[in-house]
């Protein structure tokens, strides 16, 4: 009997209780009971898969979307960067423009296009540093949202920290003819555009099992075809004249200082990141390159090892002039363009298992201190042991900006919102 058949079937018990009790009066004959059973089974697996579905589209649309107060930010900074002089300012000014090539400090980038959360990580990084005047943080941003971005840092000055705001535009290395990571996502773009009909033609898929619309509907997400997301393998090409920097995700909280960091010996490495195959909390430091890789396709299986530790993006320490001397920039492209020829079949979506293929061989692993994940997704991180981190990551769908955010862990990052701020309370942006 199909799923289709079982439906609107009255007779079918609804529960074992209903079930039992059901078999006591009829006194059935065991053909009677085993189908009953079957068919009782059969629903009840059909409508667990229908509600995984629902939660899956939920999740998929709550995370996917830009909250309205967001919007509003940037609509409000874009309108005030055109009529107000003060918004439009030189980041930086002149006279620290130097700084900006100057190996002597300390330089973070951070790629992001939402204002909000980016001005989260500088305040948080400038406000536990024991050392700002020494802090250089260049802002990575897109051309919608480089005004809006230009104006908040303009108006919101974390001196004596310097701030650099740059659209990718205005880097020569980008407006010099192919980039690479660009010709990937167009080719990404039209492989993922299979999924005809969008959200609700992947939920309508009576034959799938819930994992795979799970991971179509991830594959609709914006965030895998950001570039944003696949910038940080240019660093060499957008900073030339820098030696090492840290990378800033703008879903994370900084919460000591992190000069410290630049005294880590690399050992020639070029990629300080912490590893996520060990550690307390079993469910988010138990990924090895079999959580990430699909050892299943003979390409990786026999190149890599399953059971070898991962590592994180979001809080990296990377040594640029190491790196100018690989061929990891070029290893990432190949394996992007291997996986679009196997139709994205060789990892799960995101920018990371490229990043664990092409920096493979060049980690250095550094204290989990440095870098505590998953408080996106594991609601079960205790208040007490993330505020002893000295950087908390959002990574998951639970951002701290939506309104799917986990209540206890929101306000390790909230705290660092000015909800006085007058374009903050203009678009009703709260604490909770």
């Amino acid at each position: 009997m199909s799923k289709d058949e079982l439906k609107g079937r009255s007779d079918i018990p609804q529960t074992l209780e209903e079930f039992m009790a059901d078999m006591k009066e009829s006194k059935s004959d065991a053909k009677t009971f085993a189908i009953k059973l079957r068919d009782m089974v059969t629903l009840m697996e059909q409508r667990t898969r229908t509600a995984k579905i629902q939660e899956y589209l939920y999740r998929h649309v709550a995370s996917s979307s830009i909250p309205k107060q967001l919007h509003c930010l940037a609509l409000r900074l874009a309108n005030e960067h055109s009529t107000n002089a003060a918004a439009r300012l030189q980041l930086p000014s002149a006279e620290l423009v130097p700084a900006l090539v100057d190996n002597s400090y300390f330089h973070y980038v951070l790629a992001s296009d939402n204002v909000l959360a980016t001005s989260v990580v500088a305040t948080s990084l400038v406000k536990n540093s024991l050392h700002p005047a020494k802090i250089v943080l260049h802002i990575i941003t897109d051309r919608k949202t480089y005004y809006p971005m230009q104006a908040w840092f303009s108006l919101h000055p974390l001196s004596p920290a310097i701030i650099e705001v740059k659209a990718l535009q205005h880097f020569d290395w980008f407006s010099k003819g192919k980039v690479p990571v660009l010709e990937a996502m167009e080719k990404d773009q039209r492989v993922r555009a299979q999924f005809r009909g969008g959200s609700s033609a992947i939920v309508a898929n009576n034959t799938e099992k819930p994992y795979v619309i799970a991971a179509k509907l991830q594959a609709l997400s914006p965030k895998y075809n950001s570039l944003m997301n696949h910038i940080r393998i240019h660093l060499p090409e957008m900073f030339p004249s820098l030696n090492k920097v840290v990378f800033l995700d703008d879903d994370l909280v900084v919460q000591t200082d992190l000069s410290p960091l630049w005294d880590i010996d690399m050992n020639g490495k070029v990629n300080g990141a912490v590893a996520t195959c060990r550690g307390d909390d079993k469910f988010v430091m138990s990924k090895t390159l079999k959580s990430y890789l699909n050892f299943s396709h003979p390409l990786i299986s026999r190149n890599f090892d399953p059971n070898e530790c991962a590592w994180a993006y979001g809080m990296n320490i990377f040594d640029l002039e190491a790196w100018r001397k690989t061929n990891i920039s070029q290893t990432y492209h190949y394996w992007l363009e291997q996986n679009l020829k196997s139709d994205l079949s060789l990892w799960q979506l995101g920018t990371l298992p490229p990043g664990l293929i092409a920096f493979h061989g060049h980690v250095h692993v550094i204290d989990p201190f440095w870098h505590m994940l998953g408080l996106g997704y594991q609601e079960n991180t205790s208040f007490a042991d993330a505020e002893s981190a000295g950087v908390i990551h959002f990574n998951g769908r639970a951002k701290p900006w939506l309104d799917i955010a986990f209540p206890k862990l929101r306000p390790l990052w909230s705290k660092y919102i000015n909800f006085s701020d007058k374009f903050i309370k203009s678009c009703h942006i709260r604490a909770s």
